[in-house]
């Protein structure tokens, strides 16, 4: 090969130019060793420091080096293949660069986590602490011993935080636990003690952050305080609450037995349950239905709800009957009012199994819900015939016009008899003379039931 060899030129360009072009390995990890001292000797300031002002400075430095520490680029080791023996070292240097990087990154983090530690405490944590303790009590419902404990723990609380901001905060003279009867003579009413409690530690907040301490100047005070924040919450998180109670004894405190002059009957539970639906005292019979974890005891209360059919039971019924409970859809019926959210729910079981059809069709039509006739009418088709004639009846008791055609057409088409006896009784109960001329034909129809409607057809007009 000659000097004026062409591709030689050309090869010893490109070696030259990878040259160039590759990675100075020695810079980076002269790079990485004066970061490796740099944060050293950060981490000394950082133990050094005694005040904010230090700890500003440090932080300074170290978002300063962070900054650095990112100009730093760790070239990726090349692809080579592995049955390639490949004898050059770079891949393993590059590896060792990485990992040393990894490793100041890890220790700059954890020296930025310590500086945090360090800073504070301040008044800020302090205030934070009393309101987290007041929204536990204001949030929690708590008994008459409760309420004692509790203005016991912040009258001794208050105490501590005048001593040591010089403030003069108190609590109300006259706040003591409630009593009274919440669901009738004798039961233990909602306290107001709560709220009077967070309306003192409010002005004891206003009266820390009024004291303007200083993270060094009163760093013995800030201690101080959250020390007794600390006791406080204890105190609080000692105090009785209502949920403490034994199931019998918060139905006692409420009143639930008072009705009692005698046991009956074996639970007192469902002695005292018969007295309240007779008295129609329903919030009691919600109380024990919510609280007794007994089968035998919700299945009482919800029969004396289907019986009363009260208005106050809507609501804590139509959580039951979304969670497909038949006897909640009944008493819901039972209620009869038809609001939109207690429509809508039992609509949902009207194309669902038998089992929640049957209650869901008659609330309906007890309800007299105009939205259910179609999707009702729609079930005159179904294959079972008890379905059939749930439906059949359920229009009927919602008495709308829009139902006499196509409960004739089951009257005279339906091959069960006990379904077209039902349509003939939805046709007499919306009472139409359009409705009672349909049924009024099957007066020698082929089977009683039928014939019997028939004859209660009163075509006659009233005098």
């Amino acid at each position: 090969m000659s000097d004026d060899d062409p591709e030689a030129e050309d090869g010893a360009d490109e070696e030259a130019e990878t040259d160039a072009s590759a990675p100075d390995l020695d810079a980076i990890e002269d790079d990485l060793e004066a970061s490796e001292a740099d944060l050293a000797e950060l981490g000394e300031d950082l133990e050094a420091a005694e005040t904010e002002d230090d700890l500003d400075v440090v932080e300074a430095d170290l978002e300063a080096f962070r900054d650095d520490l990112e100009e730093i680029e760790i070239p990726d080791p090349p692809e080579t293949d592995e049955d390639e023996d490949d004898e050059d070292d770079e891949p393993a240097r590059e590896a060792e660069l990485q990992d040393r990087y990894d490793e100041i990154e890890s220790d700059l983090s954890d020296l930025e986590d310590d500086l945090e530690d360090q800073r504070g405490p301040y008044a800020e944590d302090v205030v934070g602490e009393i309101d987290g303790v007041s929204g536990t009590i204001t949030g929690t419902r708590w008994t008459v011993e409760g309420d004692e404990e509790l203005i016991a723990a912040v009258d001794s609380f208050l105490a501590d935080v005048d001593d040591l901001v010089g403030s003069d905060v108190s609590i109300p003279t006259d706040l003591e636990p409630a009593s009274g009867a919440e669901f009738g003579e004798g039961g233990e009413e909602e306290s107001t003690v709560p709220e009077g409690l967070a309306d003192a530690l409010e002005d004891a907040t206003t009266a820390v952050e009024d004291a303007h301490l200083d993270a060094d100047d009163d760093a013995e005070t800030i201690a101080g305080l959250l020390e007794a924040t600390d006791t406080f919450e204890s105190d609080v998180d000692d105090a009785t609450e209502w949920t403490d109670l034994e199931v019998r004894e918060q139905l006692r405190r409420e009143g639930f037995y008072d009705v009692l002059d005698h046991v009956k009957d074996f639970p007192p539970e469902w002695h005292a349950l018969k007295v309240h639906e007779k008295r129609g005292d329903v919030d009691y019979i919600l109380l024990a239905y919510d609280s007794l974890d007994s089968d035998f005891m919700e299945e009482h209360c919800l029969e004396a709800l289907e019986r009363m059919g009260p208005e106050e039971a809507t609501e804590p019924m139509l959580a039951q009957a979304n969670r497909r409970n038949q006897a909640a859809m009944r008493i819901l019926g039972k209620i009869g009012v038809a609001d939109d959210d207690v429509v809508d729910t039992l609509l949902d079981y009207v194309d669902s199994n038998p089992d929640l059809q049957k209650p869901a069709f008659r609330a309906l039509g007890e309800i007299g819900a105009a939205e259910a006739v179609q999707p009702i009418a729609n079930q005159l088709a179904e294959e079972n015939p008890d379905v059939r004639s749930w439906a059949a009846r359920a229009l009927g008791l919602i008495g709308d016009t829009r139902a006499i055609d196509p409960l004739g057409d089951v009257l005279a088409e339906d091959e069960e008899d006990r379904v077209r006896a039902s349509a003939a009784w939805a046709l007499n109960r919306i009472g139409t003379r359009q409705a009672l001329e349909v049924v009024a034909e099957y007066a020698d129809d082929r089977a009683y039931l039928v014939q019997a409607e028939a004859e209660r057809a009163d075509l006659e007009p009233a005098t």
